[in-house]
């Protein structure tokens, strides 16, 4: 696996420094962070840990997607989670992995050496706090996805697929008002929509023409999706509409 080390820029102009798990860090404690920090970015397709891997990093989500995965013993994979920028790859006092991550894009990762990052979540309540936070922020997510899995249609699930992409790329929670009308890029490929959704790759072609059919999306390009109106979307996914969007 070839992995790039990149320069190595301060905290403060890191473009997830209000999202990632140092984000409630004063600028001492980001000094300590930095001393332990360095980054790695991998090509799309590119594993970035295998599972059963010695887990000697963690590591936030910089730029990119990939994607958390997991084989059976009779070679079938089942996705189970993607990482957007923000989120947080390995546990303090884990030593291994337990599956398997794949870059589904060229992927920019902020690491940290394990044992050192043990020792400041010790030594610095922000950053336990957070990870916590983030925690069950994960979850909650969880939660949602095993009904989305369990319980809704295959246009539930696509539109909950976008509204997810939608909000995390613009830093939800947000007002939906001020997120109608713009665009998105999509984290992965309609194959691997299918794969994360539980549905086929025809059901998932089929579900983004109808919704652009019915002016909820519109498509520029084959990763590029517009929302005219995040309300409508969001009530398309089978939510509320009074439902927490904010």
């Amino acid at each position: 696996m070839s992995l790039t080390s990149l320069k190595q820029d301060r905290c403060e102009s890191c473009p997830i420094r209000h999202r990632a798990v140092c984000s409630k860090c004063n600028a001492d404690e980001l000094l300590q962070l930095e001393k332990i920090k360095y980054y790695r970015s991998y090509e799309a397709g590119q594993t970035i840990i295998w599972r059963g891997d010695q887990m000697d990093i963690v590591a936030s989500v910089v730029t990119g997607t990939a994607t958390i995965s997991q084989t059976m013993e009779d070679g079938r994979t089942q996705m189970l989670g993607i990482l957007l920028p923000s989120d947080f790859i390995g546990r303090p006092g884990r030593e291994t992995a337990l599956y398997d991550i794949v870059a589904a894009s060229d992927v920019t990762l902020c690491c940290f050496r394990r044992l050192p990052f043990e020792a400041l979540v010790e030594t610095t309540p922000h950053i336990g706090q957070r990870l916590l936070e983030m925690s069950l922020d994960e979850l909650d997510a969880a939660r949602d996805w095993m009904l989305l899995l369990g319980r809704k249609t295959a246009r539930e699930k696509i539109a909950s697929f976008l509204t997810l992409v939608v909000r995390r790329t613009t830093g939800a929670p947000v007002l939906p008002g001020a997120i109608s009308g713009q665009s998105v890029d999509l984290p992965l490929t309609r194959e691997a929509m299918a794969n994360y959704l539980g549905l086929t790759l025809e059901t998932v072609s089929r579900q983004f023409s109808k919704l652009k059919a019915d002016g909820v999306i519109s498509l520029e390009g084959s990763r590029r999706v517009k929302i005219p109106d995040f309300a409508r979307l969001w009530s398309e996914a089978g939510n509320d509409a009074e439902a927490e969007m904010s």
